[in-house]
C-alpha cells in the first residue's frame, strides 16, 4: 500500500509537471497564438491562468501594434481579456476554445491615403484577418468603439455595445449579431446575419447576409433637414454588392425649417461594402396620399471618406397634392392645394465641399399645377373677383364668394433650378379664368423673400384690373395696353417676404 500511494503521488507529480509545462494557455504559448490570430503585436500588462471551472487565462491591459507598422502608435487598445476552454477538449487534443470575452477594446484607423493607414493596412492585409486555426465557439465584444480618423483632423467613433461572433475560425462562416452606434447619422443599428468565409485575396466576393434595424436616426447630422428615421429591412449578397431592401418611417421630416411632416418609404438598393457606394434602384416615398418614386446613387472615391460622396437622385411624381409636397419645405400652413405633376434631377454634392445642405442641392425640373386653389380665403376671394373682371364679367354677390364652388381654380406650371438655395425660373406659367402671367425671377429659400417680374395677360382691358375710381382713372390707358384681337397685356411684379407678399402693377420694369 505504501509502495502504491510512493508511486501514485510519483506519477501524479510527473503527470502535474508535464501538463504545467505543457499546458496549452501559458502566457509563452497564448501570447504568439493572439498575434498570429490578430495579426499584431500583442502587449499585455498582467496575465494569470485559470484552471477551474473551465481552464484559460485572463489578461489585462492588451496593446495592438500591426508588425508592419511597429514605428507608429498602437491601433488597438484592449481593457480585458477572458478566454475559457472545456477540460474535455483539452483531454481529446482538439483545438477548440469555448468561450473569448473582449471587453473595452477600442480600435483606431489612421486616415485612408495616409502613410499611417498605408503600413498598417498595406495591400493584402486582409489575408491576416481570415479567422484563427483554434474554433472559437463564441467571440465576444463588450464596449468596443471604432474609430476612423479624417484627413481634415475629424473623427468617426462607432461606439459597439455588443458584438458576438459565432463559430469564429479560418475559411468558415461566422454568425454574428451587433449593437452599435452610427457616427454620421447618428442611430442605433442592430444587426444579425452571417458573413464568409472569407475570401482573402478578393474581399470583395465575401457572401455576407442578415437582417437589421436603424433606429433614432437624427436627419439633422447630414445637413438642413430635420427629424428622427426608424427603418428595417434585410439583406443579401458578395460584400462588394450588398443587395438591401428596407422600409423606413420618418413621423417628423421637414428640411429647414419646415413643418413636421410624417414621411413612409420603401427602399430597394446595391451597397458596396468595399467602397460604400450606393446605387438607388428604388425608393417610393408617400406623404400624404403623395407618392414620390426616386432612383439614384451615392458615390464617391475609394479614397474618399463619407463626407466625399455625392448624391444624384431623379424625383418622379405623378397625379400628387401640391400641399403634400410643399407641406416638409414651409413653417406656416401650405398656400395652395391641388394635384401636382413633378419631374427634376437632384444634385447633393460632398459635404466635404463645405455648406450646408440648400448650399450643396442643385436640382433642374419641371413642374405643373393644372387645378390649385389658393389655400387663405381673403387670397381666394380676391383671385375669384379678380378673375371675373379680367373675364368682363360682374363680380360675384357676397354669398356666392362664400361658397368654396364659387373658387377659381388656376394653374401653374414651368421650370426651375435651385442653386445655392435661391429657386429660379425663366419660364413660369400661371393662369386663371382670364388672365394669364408669364414670369421669371426667383425665390429665396433662406429668407423666404420672392421677386418675379412679367406681364399680364387679360381677356378685357386694364380698367377691369381694379375697381371703382381706380379703375376710371386707368380707363384712358386701356389702348396703350391693349393687343390685337386680345386684352391687355400689363407689366406686373410679384415681390416681398412672408406676411408681406404682393402683387402689383410694374409699367417700368424692363420687359
Amino acid at each position: 500500500m505504501i509502495a502504491f500511494a510512493i508511486g501514485f503521488l510519483i506519477g501524479a507529480a510527473i503527470g502535474c509537471y508535464f501538463v504545467s509545462s505543457n499546458w496549452p494557455y501559458r502566457y509563452r504559448k497564448i501570447r504568439p497564438m493572439l498575434e498570429d490570430d490578430l495579426a499584431s503585436q500583442v502587449e499585455v500588462t498582467s496575465y494569470h491562468r485559470t484552471y477551474f471551472p473551465h481552464p484559460g487565462f485572463v489578461a489585462n491591459g492588451l496593446t495592438l501594434r500591426r508588425k508592419t507598422a511597429l514605428n507608429l502608435p498602437p491601433f488597438g487598445h484592449a481593457q480585458q481579456m477572458v478566454v475559457q476552454g472545456r477540460w474535455r477538449d483539452l483531454l481529446l487534443l482538439q483545438q477548440r476554445v469555448m468561450t473569448v470575452e473582449v471587453t473595452g477594446l477600442h480600435i483606431v484607423i489612421p486616415p485612408i491615403g495616409s502613410r499611417a493607414n498605408h503600413e498598417n493596412f498595406p495591400p493584402g492585409s486582409s489575408s491576416d484577418f481570415t479567422g484563427p486555426d483554434t474554433a472559437i465557439e463564441m467571440f465576444k465584444f463588450h464596449n468596443t468603439v471604432f474609430e476612423i480618423m479624417k484627413n481634415d483632423g475629424s473623427r468617426l467613433i462607432f461606439p459597439i455595445r455588443e458584438l458576438d461572433l459565432a463559430h469564429f475560425e479560418k475559411n468558415q462562416a461566422v454568425n454574428y449579431s451587433v449593437d452599435m452606434q452610427n457616427a454620421i447619422p447618428s442611430g442605433r443599428i442592430e444587426a444579425r446575419g452571417t458573413f464568409g468565409p472569407l475570401n482573402a485575396k478578393q474581399i470583395g466576393v465575401t457572401p455576407v447576409s442578415g437582417n437589421f434595424t436603424f433606429t433614432s436616426v437624427n436627419l439633422h447630422d447630414v445637413g438642413n433637414i430635420a427629424g428622427t428615421l426608424g427603418s428595417k429591412g434585410q439583406f443579401r449578397g458578395p460584400l462588394e454588392a450588398i443587395e438591401a431592401q428596407a422600409d423606413t418611417l420618418t413621423p417628423n421630416f421637414s428640411v429647414d425649417d419646415g413643418k413636421p411632416t410624417p414621411i413612409a418609404a420603401s427602399v430597394q438598393c446595391t451597397v458596396s461594402g468595399t467602397n460604400g457606394d450606393v446605387a438607388i434602384h428604388s425608393i417610393e416615398a408617400r406623404t400624404g396620399k403623395t407618392m414620390v418614386r426616386v432612383i439614384g446613387s451615392v458615390q464617391g472615391s475609394p479614397a474618399q471618406d463619407s463626407s466625399g460622396k455625392a448624391s444624384k437622385f431623379d424625383i418622379d411624381v405623378q397625379a400628387g397634392r401640391a400641399e403634400d409636397v410643399m407641406r416638409p419645405f414651409i413653417h406656416d400652413d401650405v398656400p395652395i392645394t391641388g394635384s401636382v405633376w413633378l419631374r427634376s434631377h437632384a444634385y447633393l454634392a460632398p459635404s466635404g465641399e463645405g455648406g450646408g445642405f440648400l448650399h450643396r442641392l442643385h436640382v433642374d425640373g419641371t413642374f405643373d399645377v393644372p387645378a390649385e386653389r389658393v389655400a387663405d380665403r381673403d387670397t381666394e376671394k380676391s383671385l375669384s373677383a379678380f378673375s371675373q373682371r379680367a373675364q368682363g364679367k360682374k363680380a360675384p354677390d357676397e354669398n356666392a364668394a362664400k361658397s368654396s364652388s364659387a373658387d377659381v381654380l388656376s394653374a401653374v406650371k414651368g421650370s426651375a433650378q435651385v442653386r445655392d438655395g435661391i429657386a429660379s425660373s425663366q419660364h413660369l406659367t400661371f393662369k386663371i379664368p382670364g388672365a394669364q402671367a408669364d414670369l421669371s425671377g426667383t425665390f429665396n429659400f433662406h429668407n423666404k423673400v420672392v421677386h418675379l417680374l412679367g406681364n399680364l395677360r387679360m381677356d378685357t382691358d386694364i380698367s377691369h384690373t381694379e375697381t371703382g375710381f381706380k379703375s376710371f382713372l386707368l380707363k384712358p390707358l386701356a389702348p396703350f395696353f391693349k393687343k390685337k384681337k386680345a386684352g391687355a397685356v400689363v407689366p406686373i411684379a410679384v415681390t416681398g417676404s412672408p406676411g408681406h407678399y404682393q402683387v402689383a402693377q410694374d409699367i417700368l420694369h424692363e420687359k
